[in-house]
């Protein structure tokens, strides 16, 4: 778990926010020009399906246009429960499947982790950002619609605004599973973030009683000392843990950290009512 009481100093954001090097599987790249802005189409192999997953980046557009240090993790990690569930890290909430998982991928960004997820899973799908994201989004799962039918996976594309109660109702709560890499970077987001966790894993909603409860695995790269200001506010809400620790990269003090979130063994009188989280 982070040190909320770490003093190091603030971590360079420049390098570690998009750093030059992705790992291995992720340095094939190809570079595209079309008018005045450059695509850049990047390919990560897949070992667990012997296949290999296309990502379109427009860099000119924005970060959320852009491939983030931890996506790559949670893709690592999720080939690796392919190939030996019972030394996988994500072991505790996906073994004994025994469907299709319905996954929901928050601040999908390129859709890397949500394409992988559903590929290496053989899972159901749902990828989110905010609206002018979409486009991309959508791309890059049709570009990939063949590894995904090939593993009996699917990718559907919806937008999703955190802390918005009306998007959370449009693409529903029956999921098994919430997935998210590097979400946590701007202060400004964080309420709307939790306020979304809240709605998706502890407002009532009517499911089937032998449904398990579903949780939210986050991978996250610490940048800034503000980040533990949304880790206090999250064990408000929730039971948090860490489920693995990447090394640091060269050049780095700190590795991708992956995170779940659940609901609290214990409510007050057994109700979910809104905590405070100011």
């Amino acid at each position: 778990m982070e040190n909320d009481d770490d003093e190091d100093d603030i971590i360079n954001p420049v390098t570690m926010i998009l750093p030059d090097e992705q790992g291995e599987d992720a340095k094939r790249l190809c570079m595209l020009q079309e008018g005045a802005s450059v695509q850049q189409l990047q390919q990560h192999y897949v070992r667990s399906i012997e296949s290999t997953v296309v990502i379109r980046q427009l860099p000119s557009q924005g970060l959320s246009f852009q491939l983030w240090p931890a996506a790559t993790t949670l893709v690592t990690l999720l080939d690796q429960h392919r190939c030996d569930p019972s030394n996988s890290p994500l072991s505790s909430i996906l073994l004994d499947q025994n469907r299709n998982l319905n996954i929901l991928e928050l601040g999908s960004g390129t859709g890397l982790v949500g394409i992988a997820a559903a590929a290496t899973l053989g899972a159901n799908v749902t990828v989110t950002d905010l609206p002018h994201v979409i486009e991309n989004l959508q791309f890059n799962a049709d570009a990939n619609a063949t590894v995904l039918t090939t593993n009996g996976g699917a990718v559907h594309v919806a937008p999703l605004r955190w802390g918005e109660a009306d998007d959370v109702n449009l693409i529903g709560r029956d999921f098994d599973l919430i997935l998210a890499s590097d979400v946590v970077y701007h202060d400004h987001l964080f309420e709307p973030l939790l306020e979304t966790l809240r709605l998706l894993l502890l407002v009532d909603h009517k499911t089937q009683t032998e449904k398990k409860e579903a949780v939210f695995v986050m991978a996250h790269l610490r940048r800034w000392k503000k980040d533990s200001v949304f880790f206090k506010k999250a064990k408000k809400l929730f039971q948090v843990e860490v489920l693995h620790v990447d090394r640091p990269s060269q050049g780095s003090r700190v590795g991708v950290v992956v995170y779940r979130f659940a609901k609290k063994l214990h409510s007050l009188n057994g109700s979910l009512a809104k905590i405070s989280l100011t």
